[in-house]
C-alpha cells in the first residue's frame, strides 16, 4: 500500500487537496469493489492539525502534522494563494521536512502553483518543472536555476513530479494512478471524473503577456515596439540600429529579460494577435495570417501550431462561437 501524504500548506487552494483525496480514494473504492485490497493510505498532512484555507473561509483538518509521519511514499504539494515570496516563508516548515523524506525514498509531486514550494526545496534546481503558464514570469524570476516548461501539462523526473496550471493537475494525478496501479484503472478514472487523460500540453490555454518584469531599459522599449508594430517586418539587425546595441549583445540582453530570442518574441506576439481574431472575428485564416504580418501561410501554420499546439482551424473551430453556432 502507498502511503499518500497530501500537504495542507498555509495559503491552500483547497481544490488541490480535496481533488487529489477525492481522486484516489475513488481508485480504493473501486478496487474494494472489485474484491482487491486498496491501494492507496491517503492522509492530509499539516504544519498543524488546524489549517485556514481560501482566505480564512474554510478550515481544513488534517489528519497528521509532519511530526507525526516519519515516512511517506508519495508527497502531493497543492496549488497555493497569495504573494508568492509570502507563502514561500510561511510554509519554509514543510521544506526540511519534504527534502529529507525524498532523500529516504519518497517521491514528491506538485500541484499548479505548487511548483513554487517544490523549487524552494533546491530538489528541482537544474530539472525540468511545470507551472500555471499566468505564474511563469514570476516563477523563472525567483526560481532562475529551475528549467520552467511552461506548456507541459506535467513533468516526470527522478521520481518528481509537476503539473500545469489550474485543473490540469488531475492529469498528473491518473498519471500517478497508471504509474502505481495500471492503465485500466487510470482509464476508470478518468471517465468517473470526466477528465481528458490525452492532454499533454497547456499551450492553447496560454495567452502570450511578454516578460517586462526586468530592469533592461533598452530590451523594454525593443518589446514595446515589437508588439506596436507586429504586422511590420521587424529584424534584429532593425533593433539594434534602433537601440544602439550590438547584434549579438541585443540577443544575449532579450534572451536573458524575456526568456525569449527576438524572434520568438516576434512570433509570439504576432500569433496572440491571431488567436485573438481567429477567437472573435470572421475573417478566414489567410485574413488572419496577412493582418498579423505573414505571407507565407505554410510558415504561418507551422509558427501557429508549435506556439498553440493546434492548427489555426483547429483552434477558431474551437473558440469562436459564432463559428460553432454555425457548425
Amino acid at each position: 500500500m502507498k502511503h499518500i501524504s497530501i500537504l495542507v500548506p498555509r495559503g491552500a487552494v483547497l481544490g488541490s487537496i480535496e481533488g487529489p483525496r477525492q481522486v484516489f480514494t475513488e481508485v480504493n473504492k473501486m478496487l474494494k469493489n472489485n474484491g482487491d485490497a486498496p491501494m492507496f493510505k491517503v492522509q492530509l498532512v499539516g504544519l498543524t492539525q488546524e489549517v485556514p484555507a481560501c482566505g480564512g473561509m474554510y478550515t481544513v483538518y488534517a489528519d497528521a502534522t509532519i511530526k507525526e509521519v516519519p515516512k511517506t511514499d508519495l508527497i502531493i504539494i497543492p496549488a497555493v494563494d497569495g504573494d508568492m515570496p509570502k507563502i514561500v516563508e510561511q510554509n519554509r516548515e514543510f521544506l526540511p521536512w519534504i527534502v529529507q523524506q525524498y532523500k529516504a525514498g519518497a517521491e514528491v509531486g506538485s500541484l499548479c502553483v505548487g511548483a513554487f514550494l517544490l523549487a524552494a526545496t533546491g530538489l528541482v534546481n537544474g530539472r525540468k518543472c511545470a507551472t500555471h503558464w499566468m505564474a511563469a514570469n514570476e516563477f523563472r524570476k525567483m526560481y532562475p536555476q529551475v528549467d520552467l516548461v511552461e506548456d507541459k501539462i506535467l513533468t516526470d523526473e527522478h521520481g518528481i513530479y509537476s503539473s500545469g496550471g489550474a485543473f490540469s493537475y488531475l492529469n498528473l494525478i491518473l498519471y500517478l494512478i497508471e504509474k502505481y496501479c495500471d492503465r485500466q484503472i487510470a482509464v476508470f478514472c478518468s471517465k468517473a471524473f470526466q477528465i481528458d487523460i490525452q492532454r499533454d500540453s497547456q499551450s492553447p490555454f496560454m495567452v502570450f503577456r511578454g516578460q517586462k518584469d526586468h530592469e533592461d531599459e533598452p530590451i523594454r522599449r525593443a518589446q514595446e515596439f515589437i508588439e506596436k508594430n507586429f504586422t511590420e517586418k521587424i529584424t534584429v539587425d532593425q533593433l539594434a540600429g534602433m537601440f544602439t546595441l550590438g547584434r549579438r549583445n541585443l540577443e544575449r540582453r532579450f534572451k536573458k529579460a524575456t526568456s525569449n530570442t527576438v524572434v520568438e518574441y516576434i512570433q509570439r506576439v504576432k500569433i496572440e494577435a491571431a488567436k485573438k481574431s481567429l477567437e472573435s472575428s470572421r475573417e478566414n485564416v489567410n485574413e488572419v495570417m496577412y493582418n498579423v504580418g505573414y505571407t507565407d501561410p505554410k510558415a504561418f501554420r507551422i509558427t501557429f501550431k508549435k506556439i498553440t499546439g493546434m492548427s489555426p482551424v483547429q483552434y477558431r473551430n474551437r473558440y469562436n462561437k459564432e463559428i460553432e453556432v454555425e457548425s
